[in-house]
């Protein structure tokens, strides 16, 4: 649905061809001109009258004008009155109402005259009137007393102001009063009830009148209406309120708003409708308004005079009015009349036609004079309407006035007659730059003044010939309208003016723009409610103009709401709500141009509603062809039924009944809105055009086929394309080029006019016609030399455009020398880089391709035997003299030779060029096996590498351990004599795993190792069992190499083990602590530590140091049933140490309490207990002694320590006994025994001589966990004295 938006071409051409007709009457102001009126204020001027009363005219002329002012038809004098001023060189009067004018004083008809030596020019009649906003007359009014169901009218009756107030209807509140059908106001101001209901009682109907002028607002007197209840409730019929009677009249002024109205009385509330008796109501002017009850036509005009009925009905009847309307009319212009430039002698008229109802009176002025009593001129003639004007002189400059008059209104125009003799001006700037958008109109402007009117022609670019033939337009202002302007329209034109009196011309530029285009249109969519949707706007444009993209719905700015995301070329919308339906319109803007498409969106229920079908569109139909022209035609159609799904855009087809029928092929689309379309023709095509609708679902079948139309035959618009010339042998050209298609003929006897001749050789050109083929063959020519060809078509009515040339050439030959001077440099033993000196051209005999270098192995010099030869071959383009050789085999003999290649084949070979690589390093070796393990020994063969690339120097084995945790162990070298294929490696540890590197090595270096990996076989008499609760773990054992002693094959190595090593890394955990053992191989006096943390942990190794030479280590303070990791090294020796093991501690267990009476930190803590609760006895006893009551209970005098005494939580003092505490039996438990000791459990077992012990009487920081509380909590009446924390009161009886 894409449509352009800016301004047609034929409306542009025409408004902008109006405005130039205009200026180029305009005279430059340095030239003698008579007076004309600029500006000046309206005819009815109605003013405030609180401030300065400005009366505008201001006028131009050469020299400039005098300003004088008639009041009420007689001179103003303002020097006589000091409140009146006129602007310096203008003749703007300003009266001065705000220092103590009145203006009322100033009322009154105004007329401005402006004068100078050549005329005189008069302002309209400007009648000045200060607005009024009169107090409403004081009345006394009564209280409607209605009953329920009758009319009511409540008139308002406002002051007549100046201009006539806006009326509207309040309460107190200040609240518009709110109406309906039922309650209305008319356009009297007076509020109409066709029917009361109770909800209508109410003091406070106020009439309000607003005068906009005076900015200021009149209040009637409230209103009162009270309504009273009958039942039952009259029904009534209509009754017309307002117009009364049958029957009325109206007069209306052409141009101005038609208002009617009726207000009908009735229960139920009548219904308003409108007719035009004998007519219909216009179209597009008819507006009802206040609930149909007022009838709104604008712009009237004498056809809209008539009689209008309105119908008031309800269901017991119907009332009407017949408004009969006459449309009279003030005057208005046919023709006004014009300045008229002439020059001395010249002949010329002024015409001024006016019409009006009635018919308007027309008079002429002279400078402000009526004719009739004005100065005689021979020159001048008055025939009615029209001054005809011989042989003028410059004496005969005037101005003339035209009035045309009815009884209501009058025109009043200004036109002089200026008699001048001036040379041709362009006022067009230079050099003016035009901007357009190819294949729409490009007007020139050429604006100019002389007086004869200058004669004006165009030319396109500095030396062209003059413009002339239907491509152009010129008007009479002196533009240029070329009415399609193409991208060959750019350009310079040149506009040249010329009268007798002298010539000028001037230059403007015209630049042909791309149109801009949506090449990927917003589609139509249909989304489920809360989903998301994307139209897109891809677009494409003229490089040189910027664009702006702006997204609309429903022609209005997008909702300012984040879910609408403008992208580069598309628009998002999220969480789409049903409030997101409408259509929504991408629209690009260039300086030059504007195109728009736009997409409806459809927000469905989820699922969508299972009824509506989309389809594809039916096929359009009833084709039709009119405004047939030699090149174009237009195409109209009628859409068939979309489906449900609206068309996108329409596809034209056309057949080729001439030449290809039955064949159609595309022609152009457009727009889904559209349905005509302005076609370009070819000469010569008998069409027929048929048209396919396309909606979102896909596209319609062919409409049937619109009527033929066989266009007139023309010469050819173009000629071959790709023409060519290559020659198939040495001696011929052979020309070819694609032939035209049948519609690009453009008429019948279709041929070709082939040319040719040798470049760079002064010959004539050959030429021959032929018939409609497409290759053409010169025979007879020089081996691969130039030649020029062209290749223009023909036909019957004459040739097409003159061709372009093209170069081609004739046949080529093989070429005739070698290269020389073939030099081969070697860059390593891959690589080598070939030079060579290149052929003379003359001997390529073609177009020279390139160089091709044929090179081979004759043989490998490490093994002495050849092979057969497999030649390759690298092609060099263009004119290279040298090129690289990759992937040689390195410590070989090479040869080479190099050939020039052209279009026909290859030249002779250079000579052989012999060449050898150096040694590289070898391949990895061809196997490598290890065979009869021992329990300390390994046997190794290999074979020798398929590629030596060179003389081999030796073998290097390495090898190392591997562990159960894939951890390798050191790296062992050994360098193995070349003429070695097997070894015994002796002294290994048993049960092992290694793994074996090995490679060769030549004098270059070592080559790509191969690996193994094998094992030792176990000693199973020497396996050592773990103590119950022993960990996974195994020692890492490190090894290194003795002197290899040569023996005969196979040779035998024995690898002795590099110590200390430690082996067989046990633990035995408990809960809280692991025992650590090891085996230790190695020099003596070694220092041990043990690091150990968390299994699967990332914090750091904790690490433990051993005493002595021990094999041991209890590690303590351990977390009960977790995993630990655990390795032991020996300080000093490179970080050695031991694999890791993993091990598990056990679950926690039941605390078990533990004599600590004796511990040092628990006795100064019962010190500081004891001195704690001697301080409490000593205030007790001082508060006692001063009489304060302090009961004890016997119970309690019977123990030698009572109760600790909690302490407040607000202030931190001890609190007293309460009596309701007083025989509470006291704690199970709470009491130690009578031996004075801590009891423990059961169990005895504990971790002392592993670490220190855990008492769960302590937190983690040493303190209590039996701390007093503030509060007493209620205590159970048994409890588990064996589960139970001792008090610290049971504490501190042990300690006494």
């Amino acid at each position: 649905m894409m449509r352009k938006k800016s301004v047609s071409a034929s409306k542009a051409s025409l408004v902008l061809f109006l405005c130039q007709m205009i200026s180029a009457l305009e005279v430059p102001l340095d030239l003698s001109q008579p007076p004309t009126i600029t500006q000046q204020s309206p005819k009815d001027y109605i003013v405030d009258p609180r401030e300065n009363i400005v009366i505008q005219c201001e006028a131009k002329g050469k020299p400039p004008p005098s300003f004088s002012w008639t009041r009420n038809g007689t001179h103003f004098d303002i020097d006589k009155d000091a409140q009146v001023t006129m602007k310096p060189n203008s003749g703007t009067l300003v009266i001065n109402i705000m220092n103590g004018g009145k203006a009322e004083a100033y009322e009154g008809v105004y007329q401005c005259t402006a004068r100078n030596e050549r005329g005189a020019a008069i302002s309209n009649n400007i009648v000045i009137r200060p607005s009024r906003s009169p107090l409403w007359t004081k009345e006394k009014l009564e209280p409607n007393q209605v009953r329920e169901g009758d009319s009511l009218v409540l008139h308002c009756r406002p002051p007549v102001g100046l201009p006539p107030p806006i009326i509207f209807w309040m309460d107190n509140a200040f609240q518009r009063l709110p109406q309906s059908e039922r309650v209305s106001q008319g356009l009297n101001g007076d509020l109409y009830f066709s029917n009361v209901q109770p909800e209508d009682t109410r003091e406070d109907y106020i009439c309000y009148a607003r005068f906009n002028h005076t900015q200021t607002i009149q209040q009637k007197q409230p209103i009162s209406v009270k309504v009273f209840s009958t039942k039952p409730v009259t029904e009534r019929q209509p009754v017309l309120l307002t117009p009364t009677g049958s029957t009325s009249t109206k007069v209306e002024l052409r141009g101005n708003v038609l208002l009617l109205e009726c207000i009908a009385a009735g229960l139920p509330t009548p219904v308003i409708r409108w007719i035009k008796e004998g007519g219909e109501l216009p179209a597009n002017r008819t507006f009802f308004e206040n609930f149909k009850k007022t009838l709104k036509i604008i712009d009237v005009s004498e056809a809209d005079s008539g009689n209008y009925k309105c119908i008031a009905r309800n269901i017991l009847g119907s009332a009407h009015h017949v408004i009969s309307v006459t449309v009279k009319a003030a005057p208005y212009w046919i023709t006004a009349p014009r300045n008229l430039v002439l020059s001395p002698g010249e002949d010329g008229t002024l015409i001024c036609r006016a019409n009006g109802n009635p018919k308007p009176n027309i008079s002429w002025l002279a400078n402000g004079v009526p004719i009739a009593i004005a100065p005689e001129d021979p020159s001048r003639k008055v025939d009615g309407d029209t001054i005809i004007f011989s042989h003028v002189q410059e004496r005969s400059s005037a101005v003339y006035q035209c009035n045309a008059s009815n009884e209501y209104g009058y025109l009043l125009a200004n036109a002089f007659v200026n008699v001048l003799a001036e040379p041709p001006r362009i006022l067009t700037s230079a050099n003016k730059l035009y901007q357009v958008i190819s294949d729409s109109p490009a007007l020139l402007d050429c604006a100019y003044f002389g007086s004869p009117k200058p004669e004006i022609e165009w030319f396109k670019g500095v030396k062209g010939s003059i413009l002339r033939g239907n491509e152009y337009i010129f008007h009479d202002n002196g533009t240029l309208e070329i009415p399609v302007a193409q991208k060959d329209s750019t350009g310079t034109y040149t506009c040249v003016a010329r009268n007798e009196l002298g010539k000028i011309q001037n230059e403007v530029q015209l630049e042909v723009k791309d149109p801009t285009m949506i090449i990927k249109q917003p589609e139509y969519k249909v989304v489920q409610r809360y989903g998301q949707v994307s139209f897109e706007c891809i677009i494409k444009h003229d490089s040189t103009l910027l664009p702006t993209v702006i997204w609309l719905k429903d022609n209005d700015e997008l909702p300012d709401d984040e879910r609408f995301l403008v992208g580069k070329d598309n628009l998002t919308i999220m969480n789409v709500t049903d409030r997101d339906d409408g259509t929504y319109t991408c629209i690009v803007n260039t300086t030059l141009d504007s195109v728009s498409a736009s997409a409806v969106l459809t927000v469905v229920a989820a699922p969508p509603t299972p009824a509506i079908i989309y389809a594809r569109p039916n096929p359009p139909f009833d084709l039709e062809l009119t405004g047939q022209l030699e090149r174009s035609v237009e195409l109209s159609w009628i859409p068939g039924d979309e489906n449900n799904s609206p068309i996108t855009n329409f596809v034209i087809e056309y057949e080729d009944g001439l030449h290809e029928p039955g064949v159609w092929h595309y022609q152009t689309e457009v727009p889904g809105t559209q349905t005509t379309v302005q076609l370009k023709l070819s000469p010569y095509v008998n069409y027929s055009f048929r048209v396919i609708a396309v909606n979102e679902i896909g596209r319609s079948q062919p409409s049937e086929p619109s009527e033929q139309y066989l266009t007139k035959s023309a010469n050819p618009d173009e000629n071959p394309s790709n023409v060519q010339g290559i020659g198939s042998e040495p001696d011929n050209l052979v020309i070819t080029w694609e032939s035209l298609k049948g519609f690009q003929s453009n008429g019948p006897g279709l041929q070709y006019k082939v040319s040719w001749r040798q470049k760079d050789v002064d010959d004539e050109w050959t030429s021959v016609i032929v018939a409609n083929v497409s290759k053409y063959i010169v025979s007879g020519t020089p081996t691969f030399v130039p030649y020029e060809i062209k290749v223009q078509a023909l036909n019957d009515l004459g040739y097409a455009p003159e061709p372009s040339e093209v170069i081609g050439h004739s046949g080529e030959d093989l070429p005739m020398v070698a290269p020389g001077n073939v030099q081969v440099h070697v860059v390593n033993s891959t690589l080598a880089k070939v030079h060579w000196d290149p052929v003379p051209l003359k001997t390529v005999r073609g177009h020279l391709q390139g160089y091709k270098v044929y090179y081979w192995k004759v043989q490998s010099l490490s093994r002495r035997s050849r092979r057969h030869v497999e030649k390759k071959i690298l092609t060099f383009r263009g004119n290279k003299t040298f090129g690289m050789l990759p992937g040689l085999e390195p410590y070989s003999s090479y040869k080479l030779n190099v050939r020039v290649v052209n279009g026909k084949g290859e030249g002779p070979a250079s000579p052989d060029k012999v060449f050898k690589t150096p040694e590289g390093v070898p391949s990895s070796p061809s196997f490598l096996k290890i065979t009869n393990p021992t329990l300390d020994s390994l046997t190794l063969e290999w074979g020798s590498p398929t590629h030596p690339n060179g003389v081999l120097t030796s073998y290097i084995l390495k090898f190392q351990p591997i562990n159960n945790t894939h951890e390798l162990g050191p790296l062992v070298e050994i360098r193995i004599p070349a003429n070695e294929s097997s070894l015994i490696l002796k002294n290994l540890n048993y049960s092992t795993r290694y793994k074996f590197y090995f490679n060769a090595q030549t004098s270059v270096g070592s080559g790509s190792q191969i690996t193994e990996e094998a094992v030792t076989i176990m000693d199973e008499a020497g396996i050592l069992r773990p103590a119950v609760g022993a960990g996974k773990g195994y020692s890492e054992t490190l090894f290194a190499t003795s002197p290899v002693m040569h023996t005969v094959r196979p040779t035998f190595y024995k690898v002795q083990p590099l110590y200390p090593r430690i082996r067989n890394v046990t633990t035995a955990a408990a809960e809280t602590y692991a025992n650590i053992s090891w085996e230790y191989e190695g020099p003596d006096h070694a220092n041990f530590y043990v690091e150990y943390g968390v299994a699967g942990s990332k914090e750091d190794w904790k690490k433990e140091i051993v005493n002595g030479s021990r094999s041991f280590f209890v590690l303590k303070g351990l977390t009960p049933g977790t995993a630990y990791k655990v390795r032991v090294g020996a300080e000093g020796l490179s970080g050695f140490r031991s694999s890791e093991d993993v091990f598990e501690t056990g679950p926690a267990m039941a605390s078990r309490q533990v004599d600590i009476a004796t511990q040092g930190w628990f006795i100064g803590l019962m010190c500081a207990v004891a001195l704690l609760i001697l301080i409490l006895l000593i205030v007790c006893f001082i508060r006692r002694n001063k009489g304060g009551k302090y009961p004890v209970k016997e119970k309690e005098d019977a123990h030698a320590d009572p109760e600790i005494q909690p302490m407040k939580e607000d202030d931190g003092t001890f609190g007293e006994y309460s009596d309701a505490e007083d025989h509470k039996p006291l704690k199970k438990g709470s009491r130690t025994p009578s031996d004075r000791t801590v009891k423990k459990e059961d169990s005895d077992d504990s971790l002392v001589d592993y670490g220190e012990g855990v008492n769960g009487q302590f937190n983690e920081d040493g303190s209590f966990i039996g701390q007093y509380s503030g509060k007493k909590e209620k205590e159970p009446a048994e409890g588990n004295e064996s589960s139970e924390a001792p008090s610290p009161v049971n504490a501190m009886n042990s300690f006494v």
